[in-house]
């Protein structure tokens, strides 16, 4: 089994990155997992959170999504994210921003719930949530964001 797998992450904007690595740690919509090279098949959705990707000598990067979904197999990982940043990018006006598309979704499924359903209501819920935990494990403050009425 080889000692490390190639790691693609692109947003819609740009590539962030393409590397060999020991491992990425993926925040899944099922739950935290890292994949490793030899790991089985599988597709994962991601929400709000951190990718951390570790190389060959142990050094762990990291970048901030606000959603998407990784490609594993044994040899690599494919992330496409919904947005995507190095951690060292997501100062607070960037976070800012983030926050208020978070919130203007969540607050378009309540205006809507009656044509949507109570799933996209809690879905976008949950978005916000994630990505207010995001703000707050990076040291940002989702309270700065502020979203007109």
């Amino acid at each position: 089994m080889a000692d490390t797998m190639q790691f693609d992450l692109v947003s819609p904007e740009r590539s962030l990155v393409s590397v060999p690595v020991r491992e990425v740690r993926l925040p899944g919509t099922d739950g935290d997992m890292t994949a490793m090279p030899g790991h089985a098949a599988t597709i994962v959705t991601l929400r709000p959170g951190l990718v951390t990707v570790v190389d060959a000598q142990g050094n762990a990067t990291e970048f901030a999504v606000t959603g998407g979904f990784a490609e594993i197999n044994g040899e690599s990982v494919s992330l496409l994210a919904e947005r995507g940043h190095p951690r060292a990018e997501i100062t607070q006006e960037v976070y800012n921003e983030m926050m208020r598309e978070a919130r203007r979704a969540h607050q378009t499924a309540e205006t809507r719930r009656e044509s949507l359903g109570d799933e996209v209501v809690a879905a976008a819920a949950k978005l916000l949530g994630d990505m207010e935990a995001l703000g707050t494990h990076i040291g940002l403050d989702p309270n700065q964001a502020t979203f007109p009425d």
